[in-house]
């Protein structure tokens, strides 16, 4: 898991891959057990544990082309609510910058 320490996903300036990039990230600190997994009760309903569940699974966590409508950026940068993770530290600039990448791109299953 990621608490304690940082995710070693680095994301290019642009050509973000939701496959090489995204999903590697959420599987280090978001789509874990009791958090933003496939269980029963994930928190928030938010399942970051596919493409599918990331974009069509909740309406609003990921709004393609509008990163400043996707609760998903409101969330990892700690804007509205709490900061995403929440039990871990918080995503580098980076990481941050390359999921707002992603949604402006299209927020493709690329």
């Amino acid at each position: 898991t990621l608490t304690g320490m940082t995710s070693d996903v680095i994301f290019p300036v642009d050509n973000v891959s939701f496959s090489q990039h995204v999903q590697p990230l959420f599987n280090q600190g978001c789509a874990l057990a009791g958090c933003h997994d496939d269980g029963p009760h994930p928190a928030t309903e938010v399942c970051l544990t596919s493409y599918f569940n990331t974009v069509f699974r909740t309406a609003g966590v990921v709004t393609p082309g509008r990163p400043e409508l996707s609760t998903l950026v409101f969330s990892i940068e700690g804007t509205v609510g709490r900061r995403m993770p929440l039990n871990g530290p918080p995503l580098t600039q980076n990481q941050i910058n390359g999921i707002r990448t992603w949604i402006v791109e299209g927020a493709m299953d690329n």
